[in-house]
């Protein structure tokens, strides 16, 4: 039996938090009922859903590539760092992976890229749950270390509420530099300390 590999990211549109990858082997005799992609469930669908992948699987990984990754890298090649690491943490080892989307990581395994894989891929299905669902956690622990931004609550998506708040106090440690809105929001927080420098 080949070991094929289900992977997907989450969190490439946020304006705060790392990119997140997961990679899931699934055990052909074990199916996960109900997996489908994460946009499509509920957050308590997808916490059921992504405990019993981890019992179930024959294999996951989660991986993320850093705030600090994505502003030296962008976006897209973090994702891909993201997924690369998630697909060389398994064990047993992935022997081949089916990537959601239209770009290839670097890879030491063959790979075929599907776009739309999370709606049709059962593997890549349960591996954006568990991306998705990863992510939100870290994004909670974030609204508890940098409170007032509402990270809890819109997971560092770009909603009305979170650019009202990042145009009124600037951008924290956790936001991504490289993205239009946190650099203009910084470079207003900055020119309003015009007055204060000598």
């Amino acid at each position: 039996m080949q070991y094929v590999a289900g992977v997907d990211e989450a969190g490439r549109g946020p304006l705060a938090g790392p990119v997140v990858a997961a990679a899931v082997i699934l055990h052909p005799d074990r199916p996960i009922e109900g997996a489908r992609d994460s946009k499509r469930l509920s957050a308590r669908q997808r916490e059921r859903l992504a405990e019993g992948i981890r019992e179930r699987a024959l294999a996951w990984s989660v991986a993320v590539a850093s705030v600090e990754e994505i502003d030296t890298h962008n976006i897209l090649q973090a994702s891909l760092l993201a997924m690369r690491r998630a697909v060389e943490a398994l064990s047993p080892a992935a022997e081949f992976a089916l990537i959601d989307g239209n770009t290839l990581p670097r890879l030491a395994i063959g790979a075929r890229a599907i776009v739309g894989g999370d709606a049709t891929e059962p593997a890549i299905s349960c591996a954006s749950i568990l991306a998705k669902t990863h992510r939100d956690a870290l994004l909670r622990a974030l609204d508890a270390e940098y409170p007032g931004y509402g990270f809890a609550d819109h997971f560092g998506y770009p909603t009305p509420r979170h650019l009202a708040l990042l145009r009124e106090r600037g951008p924290c440690p956790a936001h991504r530099r490289s993205f239009a809105p946190v650099r203009d929001a910084a470079a207003r927080a900055d020119r309003s300390l015009d007055w204060f420098r000598p």
